[in-house]
């Protein structure tokens, strides 16, 4: 993540404008760019989680990964490039689904959160050094209880 990330802007209705703008820019009023969250399942019901790295904002917070989608990217292709960039996984799309899509007004987004199905082994995963400390797999209910402890990022829907 630079200052050099260009973001399409989206109007009310989540149709993409032609003004884009760079990250850490203001957002316009009227204006939303668009962000994601990749749930990763496993075949045993468990979520992966990453932890953000203490010089982020939201600091060692648990999270799924995700981010803001790029310019001329869509969702899903911005979800999987998240992916990759953070913990070096190239989840097959096939079969994954978008659980939601909504409008959040506080952040000026559009936000999508996608499912993967994928089997991946911790070992597997390269975390990018500047985003991600460190991964696990959780149960649904480990998982909710993060959130009720107030350990995940509190942007993240919780699928």
């Amino acid at each position: 993540m630079t200052m050099t990330e260009r973001w399409d802007l989206y109007n009310d209705a989540g149709e993409k404008t032609d003004v884009t703008i760079f990250r850490g820019m203001p957002i316009p009023k009227g204006y939303y760019h668009l962000s994601v969250s990749a749930w990763i399942r496993n075949s045993k019901e468990q979520y992966l989680l990453s932890q953000r790295h203490p010089n982020k904002q939201y600091p060692l917070l648990w999270e799924c990964t995700g981010g803001s989608v790029l310019a001329g990217e869509d969702s899903l292709a911005g979800a999987l490039r998240e992916v990759k960039e953070e913990l070096g996984i190239t989840l097959d799309p096939t079969g994954a689904e978008r659980l939601c899509h909504t409008r959040r007004d506080s952040v000026q987004d559009f936000y999508d959160v996608w499912q993967f199905h994928a089997d991946i082994e911790l070992s597997e995963i390269r975390m990018q050094e500047t985003e991600v400390v460190d991964v696990k797999w959780v149960y649904r209910d480990e998982l909710l209880m993060y959130e009720k402890g107030g350990l995940l990022h509190p942007l993240l829907t919780v699928i």
